[in-house]
């Protein structure tokens, strides 16, 4: 049955940035398909309510690791601990990265080079660190997370937007090389109600404005991105590389243009 092709029985995962929001999200999906778990984030506090929400709700063996992506021993001991707890690792599942909207003229160096380092570089290290123990698997799949100011215009987003095009383009990348033994594909999110932007999408006016430029006119559950996460992990997206899948209610440009005044 073609509802087989999206379990992932017997598969092990590792997700970063899992303690809450689409991480979490993305945990919980996979363990639901019959994998077992490890998750990572910086906060433990965090992550144990994602394991204890993921262990009850699905029956799934979970490992939480706080870790901070920053720091490249981090990724190698992630890695290593997920395979000597399970002795093996079919999925990647990278979850990192932002960057706070700003005017370009007001966007300095640091503020760029620490995009490309949260959205592009701290993803490709632990894609790096696990590639020698995915080619083990019969089934390997890596899922970025990029977003859709990664291919949409929008003002405010020079930073952010430069760092998610990257990614995208390092998934196709990626593909290329790892072909045919490791799929590569991400999922770009458009306004998915995380808890950074419930805060922001509390503002009644701001709400609507989403909506109303949003052509699905509503805006996006952390739910709708871990489907797709698992999509893009599970053997129903076998003949799927090297693509980003827009999980966004079909954005052809930013629905949240930054009040910045004009130059």
């Amino acid at each position: 049955m073609i509802v087989d092709l999206f379990q992932l029985r017997g598969k092990v995962a590792l997700l970063s940035g899992a303690g809450r929001g689409i991480g979490a999200a993305a945990a919980r999906a996979l363990a639901e398909a019959g994998a077992d778990v490890t998750i990572a984030a910086r906060t433990a506090e965090e992550l144990e309510k994602t394991a204890t929400a993921v262990r009850e709700g699905t029956g799934r063996r979970v490992l939480a690791i706080p870790a901070d992506a920053y720091d490249p021993a981090a990724a190698h001991d992630l890695v290593e601990r997920t395979v000597a707890e399970y002795g093996r690792l079919d999925v990647l599942v990278s979850v990192t990265g932002g960057a706070h909207p700003r005017p370009f003229l007001r966007t300095g160096d640091d503020a760029l080079l620490d995009s490309f380092r949260s959205n592009v570089v701290n993803g490709l290290r632990l894609v790096r660190e696990a590639v020698p123990h995915l080619l083990g698997s019969d089934a390997a799949s890596v899922v970025m997370v990029s977003s859709t100011i990664g291919h949409v215009v929008g003002r405010g987003y020079v930073a952010y937007g430069s760092g998610k095009a990257a990614l995208d383009h390092s998934v196709r990348l990626l593909a290329a090389e790892l072909n045919p033994r490791i799929r590569v594909n991400a999922v770009a999110p458009g306004a998915v109600l995380t808890e950074s932007l419930e805060k922001v999408a509390a503002d009644p006016a701001i709400k609507e404005r989403l909506e109303r430029e949003t052509p699905l006119h509503r805006l996006g559950t952390v739910e709708d991105v871990g489907a797709a996460v698992l999509y893009l992990a599970s053997p129903a997206s076998s003949y799927v590389t090297g693509q980003v899948l827009a999980v966004d209610g079909g954005l052809l440009k930013s629905n949240l243009d930054m009040p910045f005044p004009d130059l």
